[in-house]
C-alpha cells in the first residue's frame, strides 16, 4: 500500500473503512447501536468532505489500487508546534502490515514545524494503546470529551517529533 492525500472520490471508501473499523473496535465497548449513531454523525460523507479542505491539516489514505486499507487525519492545533492526530484507522484485515506506521510517518513529515504529535485514545481500546506506545507515544493525561464535543472519555498520548 502507498500513502497519498485523500480526495473527494475516496470518501465513500473512507466512510466504509471507518464504519467497519469502528464496529470492529468499539461495539464491545459502546454497543453496536451507539457505534452506528457515532459513525452516522462523525463519518458522514459531508463531515469527511469538510476535512478535505480544512486548513493546516492532512487527510491521508493507504491505497493499493484496489482498496483503501487505512486512513489518517491530523491537524495543527492553535499552537502550530502541536499536531492532533484526530484519526488513524486501518481495516482489521490489513492490520499488522505496516500501514499504521506508514500513515504515522507521513503525518509527521507533513508538519515540519511541529514538535509534538498528540492523540486521544479510548482507554478500553488496549490494541490502540499498545500500538501508540510501540511508536513512542507516552501518556500525557486524559479528557472527558474526546475530540471536543463527544462526551466520550479518552486517554491522551504524545510523541516528540521533528
Amino acid at each position: 500500500m502507498f500513502v497519498r492525500t485523500a480526495s473527494e472520490r475516496d470518501l465513500a471508501a473512507i466512510r466504509a473503512l471507518l464504519v467497519e473499523t469502528w464496529h470492529a473496535t468499539y461495539d464491545a465497548i459502546y454497543g453496536a447501536k451507539r457505534v452506528t449513531e457515532i459513525t452516522e454523525d462523525w463519518h458522514s460523507i459531508a463531515w469527511l468532505k469538510a476535512r478535505l479542505t480544512r486548513p493546516n491539516s492532512e487527510f491521508l489514505i493507504a491505497d493499493d489500487g484496489k482498496r483503501i486499507g487505512g486512513m489518517a487525519f491530523a491537524a495543527a492545533t492553535t499552537d502550530p508546534k502541536i499536531v492532533l492526530l484526530n484519526q488513524l484507522y486501518v481495516l482489521p484485515a490489513c492490520q499488522r502490515q505496516g500501514i499504521g506506521q506508514a500513515l504515522l510517518d507521513e503525518v509527521e513529515a507533513s508538519f515540519p514545524e511541529a514538535n509534538t504529535l498528540r492523540v486521544e485514545v479510548e482507554e478500553a481500546n488496549t490494541p490502540a494503546i499498545a500500538f501508540y506506545r510501540s511508536k513512542g507515544f507516552l501518556p500525557a493525561g486524559s479528557t472527558a470529551d474526546c475530540g471536543g464535543g463527544s462526551g466520550l472519555p479518552t486517554l491522551i498520548f504524545e510523541k516528540t517529533i521533528g
